[in-house]
């Protein structure tokens, strides 16, 4: 019965008292995304286990030791996606969407799971968000995409994370780096872990994204891709750089980067802080031209990146970065009786209309232990209803803040309670050295802007 009531390793649960940072976190990237024309796309939890077989690549960690595959009733062989871009690629083929106008922008907020070691930052179930931008090879395109992560970065009030960039170029000129890389590691062979000796023959730039430290030393003397880029790469590249000047978007190009998925070609790139310790990369993303061809579109031009949602969050809470407080109960009803609860229910119905929180007893609590509710709730305002109340169709509203007291009438408590309200949060804005010459009839009618 124990493991009933226990997550399963590598999960987390997101509790009610947290939930409002990441939902903050979440409004602020999809809105920065939708400044740049991106629309939410929303894909299966799981897919085809050959859509990432094909798609993310079988010489990676993920699909050769990560990837959650099971049979289902029908016999097929199913995956629970260890990434977003596979998936959405499907959907742009299955959908038709390259015939649509070009490029195609889609954001997406997702769960993913990978087989992995779980520590502070890297989890079995985690979330992602992600952008892809489908139909276009313009660098301007690539430099882009990487303003769009630096924005949410800075409208979140991120610090001390750096850009890093690199080209891996394209399958023709990498054929003359893999063998300049398969020479150098043959003569290192001896001391290369078991993992690194598969992929010398498999793959070998994937042992630059090795974690071992030998494997890593001996990594950093490998030879450079950027010195057998082709021309067309290279200057692809070159132009990267060159917009990134322009929009004033600090980096460093780091020639060991190299992403740990098979797709990417040309352009790659990762934000890395180094205060949140070993999971050091919040973001990553690069151009993956051939991918949309490989699982069996037509030839397209396409980049995107994702972004670890936890590694955020830690990272945000590792530089004590303010979130938006948690939304309080603008009004608590206390009732005493059955009649002066269906009251209170009405009147709570009317103001949540209205788009505010209110709050009535559900439980058949005491007039004094409601108004501890209420404290608790941090309610911004608070009435109690009872016989007298009903019959003389008023009742006593209580600012809990200054503790002043006002004679509210119960016919049209909705419009009133709604003056209250607005006008509070005014007087707020004043005390805080804001001036308001905003009409509240203006607030009342809709007819502000």
């Amino acid at each position: 019965m124990a493991l009933v009531t226990k997550s399963i390793k590598g999960t987390q649960d997101t509790l009610p008292s947290e939930s409002y940072k990441i939902q903050f976190v979440e409004q602020t990237v999809l809105e920065t995304a939708k400044n740049y024309g991106y629309k939410e796309i929303r894909v299966p939890v799981f897919e085809h286990t050959e859509l990432f077989q094909r798609g993310v690549g079988d010489t990676t960690d993920v699909v050769q030791k990560e990837m959650y595959t099971f049979e289902d009733k029908g016999g097929r062989s199913i995956t629970l996606r260890p990434e977003g871009t596979a998936g959405v690629v499907r959907s742009y083929l299955e959908h038709g969407l390259f015939n649509e106008p070009q490029p195609m922008k889609m954001c997406y907020l997702i769960s993913c799971y990978r087989y992995e070691k779980p520590q502070a930052g890297r989890l079995r179930e985690f979330h992602q968000f992600g952008c892809e931008c489908l139909g276009t090879a313009s660098p301007a395109a690539d430099a882009e995409v990487i303003s769009l992560v630096n924005d949410i970065f800075l409208f979140l009030g991120v610090k001390d994370i750096e850009l890093q960039i690199n080209s891996i170029g394209c399958p023709e000129c990498r054929k003359n780096y893999h063998k300049a890389l398969h020479e150098y590691f043959e003569s290192k062979k001896a001391d290369l872990c078991g993992t690194c000796l598969d992929r010398l023959e498999r793959n070998p730039m994937r042992i630059l994204d090795c974690k071992s430290p030998v494997c890593s030393a001996i990594a950093a003397e490998a030879p450079k891709v950027t010195d057998y880029l082709c021309d067309e790469c290279a200057e692809h590249f070159g132009k990267v750089q060159e917009y990134l000047k322009a929009m004033e978007i600090p980096f460093t190009v780091n020639p060991s980067i190299v992403r740990g998925l098979d797709y990417y070609t040309k352009t790659v790139f990762e934000f890395v802080s180094t205060q949140i310790g070993a999971q050091g990369t919040v973001c990553g993303g690069g151009r993956y031209d051939g991918l949309v061809e490989e699982v069996g579109g037509p030839k397209t031009p396409a980049l995107g990146f994702a972004m670890g949602m936890e590694r955020l969050l830690l990272l945000m809470e590792a530089q004590n970065l303010p979130f938006p407080e948690e939304a309080k109960c603008d009004l608590y009803i206390a009732s005493m009786g059955e009649k002066a609860t269906l009251r209170a229910a009405r009147i709570a119905t009317d103001l949540r209309g209205e788009g505010l929180h209110a709050q009535f007893d559900v439980v058949g609590r005491s007039v004094k232990a409601q108004m501890k509710f209420a404290n608790k709730l941090g309610a911004a305002f608070t009435m109690v209803l009872g016989d007298s109340e009903l019959e003389n169709g008023k009742a006593k509203l209580k600012n809990m803040a200054t503790g002043e007291e006002r004679e509210i009438q119960l016919d049209s408590f909705a419009d009133d309670f709604m003056r209250i309200s607005i006008n509070e949060s005014l007087k707020g804005l004043e005390d805080l050295g804001y001036e308001s010459n905003i009409d509240i009839d203006s607030i009342m009618s809709g007819n502000l802007f």
